[in-house]
């Protein structure tokens, strides 16, 4: 089929490429000229893992082009696939629909007769329904699903396909649409607008209830002395509950679950139903930034004015360039303000990460970081963090003092290198990770890593 994509950031290019990939002609519509330029040319403008590599064989191959033109979209596409933003309004917590609005108005103005418009952005219930009424096309809405990292997998292999359609001959079209990805036995719910739209901003609400409610379970654990690990292995047994994403550590960010669930909420206000709870679940959120910032306090003997900290990670998340909403970044900044001397280091985002924080200082590797500072907080759970020897580290440090704001070292392995180690919702100092009990205060060691006192 002929299909175009409206919107070539993360979602859309992904979308774009992966399209191309199952076999269809596409074009990729963006009124940004250099962000084209890019795309035309091969190059991805973020990373996201085996994306540049689709991007680049079917642009080569000429299955796939980029145009600013909606004229040769309009004129070229048999469905046309809306995947710009909606960012959270700056007067407000309700979803600026602006970007959807444009779109929606230009692609209706150009498209050829009887071609689908069909939404992939996350919009507030309704959206769709007052689009349908306001233009004279077909409109359908398919929400998006894609996990940063792992975009490409999620398009060719989603776990669910959602088609929010009035009309059998929509459906259709979109079956046609996505056919392989059905032939592989990919569950698909068809339903109508309101309850297609209401998948996404219900799942993303789900996910971030679920990651602060573990969160919650942390400061519990460290007002009680338990060790919020152990119970989030306890509670992931269970098959109602399950293990994914229960781990405690410095909460989420990004540009979609804050935005998202705030917009719900508020969406939700508008039509009389109260989700205040959505209020609390972004509260804990933001509350655990607080926590890793008095941790690095504490541990510093009370403040950090004057002390070399190392902050290992930018991105919102790993295998992302995405600094929207980092954790990791805002609490490096807010350190920075309390007069610490921080270093951040990122696989893959520290060219964003200079743009949205330039005041901040950088180092070119992990080891530049660690070298000689007084405190390390690992914020981002990069493989390459997680998989640091604690006394290969400890020879690099002025002082071996961590934060492990992700929950993804071995406090027992650190600990016995010598480091003084700090968890979010761990057990208090001076208690045994696995199990409370009390265990022996290790010899403090040397920057070089040796034992000493």
């Amino acid at each position: 089929m002929r299909l175009t994509v409206i919107g070539t950031g993360y979602l859309g290019a992904t979308h774009a490429a992966c399209m191309a990939e199952l076999g269809h002609e596409v074009i990729g519509l963006d009124v940004d000229a250099g962000k084209v330029a890019a795309l035309r040319a091969g190059r991805v403008p973020f990373h996201e893992p085996r994306l540049a590599e689709i991007l680049a064989r079917h642009t080569a191959s000429g299955r796939l082009r980029f145009t600013t033109s909606y004229e040769e979209a309009g004129a070229f596409g048999q469905v046309h696939f809306v995947c710009v933003g909606t960012p959270q309004r700056r007067d407000g917590d309700a979803a600026d629909l602006a970007y959807v609005e444009d779109a929606f108005a230009a692609v209706a103005r150009h498209a050829r007769k009887g071609a689908l418009l069909v939404g992939k952005s996350t919009v507030p219930v309704g959206t769709a329904a007052r689009l349908a009424e306001r233009h004279p096309v077909e409109i359908a809405w398919n929400p998006e699903f894609l996990r940063e990292g792992f975009a490409v997998q999620d398009t060719l292999r989603p776990d669910r396909l959602v088609f929010g359609v009035r009309t059998a001959r929509a459906e259709r079209l979109l079956r046609s649409v996505y056919a392989p990805v059905l032939a592989t036995g990919t569950p698909l719910v068809v339903t109508d607008f309101a309850t297609a739209e209401l998948v996404k901003t219900a799942a993303n609400s789900f996910l971030a209830t679920k990651i602060s409610f573990v969160n919650a379970m942390a400061e519990v654990c460290e007002a009680a002395g338990g060790n919020v690990r152990a119970l989030a292995e306890a509670l992931g047994h269970d098959d109602r509950i399950g293990r994914a994403y229960l781990r405690a550590g410095v909460g989420f960010g990004g540009g979609c679950l804050p935005k998202d669930i705030r917009a719900f909420a508020h969406r939700a206000a508008e039509l009389g139903v109260d989700l205040g709870f959505l209020r609390q679940v972004d509260a804990i959120n933001m509350r655990r930034r607080d926590r890793v910032v008095d941790l690095a306090r504490e541990l510093c003997g009370g403040g950090v004015l004057g002390a070399r900290v190392a902050v290992l990670g930018a991105a919102f998340k790993p295998d992302s360039d995405d600094v929207r909403d980092s954790p990791a970044l805002n609490v490096a900044a807010r350190l920075e303000l309390e007069g610490a001397d921080v270093t951040v280091y990122d696989p893959e985002a520290m060219d964003n990460a200079r743009k949205a924080f330039p005041l901040l200082g950088y180092a070119l590797s992990a080891e530049e970081a660690l070298r000689g500072a007084e405190l390390v907080l690992l914020l981002t759970e990069w493989r390459q963090f997680r998989e640091i020897d604690p006394v290969w580290a400890a020879g690099l440090v002025a002082r071996p003092r961590i934060v492990d704001g992700r929950g993804v070292l071995d406090a027992e392995r650190w600990t016995a290198a010598g480091w003084c180690f700090r968890a979010l919702g761990g057990p208090p100092p001076g208690r045994n990770a696995a199990t409370g009990s009390p265990r022996p205060t290790p010899a403090p060691r040397r920057a070089d890593g040796s034992a000493g006192r």
